[in-house]
C-alpha cells in the first residue's frame, strides 16, 4: 500500500518544546529513570496551585458548562477582559473586540489563519516561542526572523527589524515579557516598534501571557497603549500568572486601527465560529481570577518562591565555566550562552540529547526557538531549591565532561 505521509504544510513546523529528546526522556522514564525535567513551563507538576478561588468558582458553575457558549465567549468573562484591557490602558475596546480560546495558542493560530496567504511573510523574534513561527508556517505564510541582542538585556535590534520589511510583510510579533529569555522590553522600545509598524501598515502580535510575571519591581506595559492608528492582537490567558494551563482560558482582543480591518475581523470571526466556542469550564475562571488576589505578587515579590529560584538558577548557571546568562526580568525562564570557545558545539539538539543520556536533566535546545546558533539552550526555573540544586550540579559535571572530552578545559 502507498504510505500515507503527513501534509506538505508540516514541513517546516517543529515544536522541540515536546520534541525527539523528550520522547527520549519519556522511554528513560519508563526504564526507570528519573528525570530532572526543566523543559518545559508547567506549573501545576512542580506544585504551584491555581488559586482556590478560582478553582472553587469553576466547581460552583460546572452544572451551566455543558453547552456551547457564544463563539467569542461568555459575556462575563470578555467583559472582565475587557475591563482588564482598560486597566493597561488599552484604548476603545469593547466586548466584541474580545476573542476567549483554548489558551492563547488556539488564538494564535487563529489569528494566522485569517490573515495570511501563500508568501505572505511574517516577522517573528529569534529567539521565539516556537509557536508562533508554527503557526505563521501552517497558516501558508514565511517566519522571518528578526534578532534579539543578547548585548542589549536581549532587546529587539530595531535595524534588523527594518532591514527584514519586505512589501510581503503583514505583521510583526512582539513576544514581551519574552519566552525564552525572560527580557521585559521598555516603553522606548515599544514605541520604536509602533513606529516600524505605522510606517509599513503592519499588524502588531502582542503575546503577553506573563505580564503579571514581573520580578524587582519591573512594571510592564502593554504595546497596544501606545497607539490607535495601528491594529493590535493582543493575547493573554490564565495559563502562567494564574498557574491554569490545563483550564485551557486564554484570551485575544482587537485594538487600535480596525476600522480598515473589518474583511480580517470578519475571518476571525468565522473561524471563532467554526470551532463553536472555547471549553466552558475554563470561561468560568477568568472573571474571578482577574478581579480577584493577584497571587502571582506574592510569588515573583521579596521572599517569593520564584524570584528565590530565579535567583538560585541564575547563579549556579553562571558559577559554570564558560556558561553567561542575561538575569530574566520577567517570565519563568533564562536562555544561558555556551562559549564557543569552550563547548564547539555543533548539533545542540545531540548536545541536548547527551545531557539527558549521560546526567538525566532535561532542557530544550536553542535552536527549537528559532535562535541562529548552536550556543544556547533553555532553562525553566520552576523547581523547588533542592531540585533546581540537584540539576545544575548534573549539568556542570555534563559540562566538565565535555570540556575535558574536547580539551578546551
Amino acid at each position: 500500500m502507498r504510505p500515507i505521509q503527513k501534509s506538505q504544510k508540516l514541513a517546516d513546523v517543529c515544536y522541540d518544546i515536546r520534541g525527539p529528546v523528550l520522547e527520549k526522556a519519556k522511554q528513560m522514564e519508563d526504564e526507570g529513570h528519573k528525570i530532572i525535567k526543566l523543559n518545559i513551563g508547567n506549573l501545576a507538576v512542580f506544585n504551584f496551585d491555581p488559586p482556590d478561588e478560582i478553582v472553587q468558582d469553576m466547581i460552583r458553575n460546572m452544572h451551566g458548562a455543558a453547552g456551547y457558549t457564544d463563539s467569542k465567549g461568555m459575556f462575563a468573562p470578555r467583559k472582565a477582559i475587557m475591563h482588564y484591557t482598560q486597566q493597561k490602558h488599552i484604548h476603545g475596546v469593547t466586548i466584541e473586540d474580545v476573542y476567549i480560546g483554548n489558551g492563547a495558542s488556539e488564538l494564535i493560530v487563529m489569528g494566522m489563519n485569517a490573515l495570511l496567504n501563500s508568501g505572505d511573510e511574517v516577522l517573528v523574534p529569534a529567539p521565539d516561542y516556537p509557536l508562533w513561527t508554527a503557526a505563521v508556517s501552517l497558516s501558508g505564510g514565511k517566519p522571518v526572523h528578526y534578532v534579539c541582542d543578547e548585548s542589549a538585556d536581549w532587546m529587539p535590534d530595531i535595524d534588523d527589524i527594518k532591514k527584514k520589511i519586505t512589501p510581503n510583510t503583514k505583521a510583526i510579533v512582539v513576544i514581551n515579557p519574552n519566552n525564552p529569555t525572560g527580557a521585559l522590553y521598555p516603553v522606548e522600545v515599544l514605541q520604536q516598534i509602533v513606529d516600524v509598524a505605522r510606517e509599513h501598515q503592519l499588524i502588531v502580535f502582542a503575546d503577553e501571557i506573563y505580564d503579571k510575571t514581573l520580578y524587582d519591581g519591573e512594571v510592564h506595559t502593554s504595546i497596544a497603549s501606545l497607539a490607535d492608528d495601528v491594529l493590535f492582537l493582543t493575547l493573554n490567558g490564565l495559563s502562567k500568572n494564574y498557574r491554569s494551563c490545563g483550564y485551557r482560558a486564554g484570551w485575544m482582543v482587537v485594538s487600535g486601527e480596525k476600522r480598515h480591518a473589518k474583511d480580517y475581523i470578519e475571518g476571525l470571526n468565522m473561524l471563532a465560529s467554526m470551532r463553536l466556542c472555547a471549553n466552558a469550564p475554563g470561561q468560568f475562571a477568568i472573571q474571578t481570577a482577574l478581579g480577584g488576589y493577584q497571587s502571582i505578587d506574592d510569588l515573583v515579590g521579596p521572599g517569593g518562591r520564584l524570584l528565590k529560584q530565579r535567583d538560585l538558577a541564575h547563579k549556579l548557571l553562571t558559577e559554570i565555566p564558560g556558561v553567561s546568562c542575561v538575569k530574566p526580568k520577567a517570565a519563568l525562564y533564562m536562555f544561558p550562552k555556551l562559549d564557543p570557545e569552550i563547548y564547539p558545539i555543533k548539533d545542540d539538539q545531540e548536545f541536548i540529547h547527551e545531557l539527558l543520556t549521560e546526567q538525566r536533566v532535561l532542557l530544550v535546545q536553542g535552536t527549537g526557538f528559532n535562535w541562529i546558533k548552536p550556543d544556547h539552550f533553555r532553562v525553566v526555573f520552576l523547581p523547588n531549591t533542592d531540585d533546581l540544586t540537584e540539576a545544575f550540579g548534573r549539568i556542570s559535571l555534563f559540562l566538565e565532561s565535555y570540556r575535558k572530552r574536547h580539551g578546551t578545559y
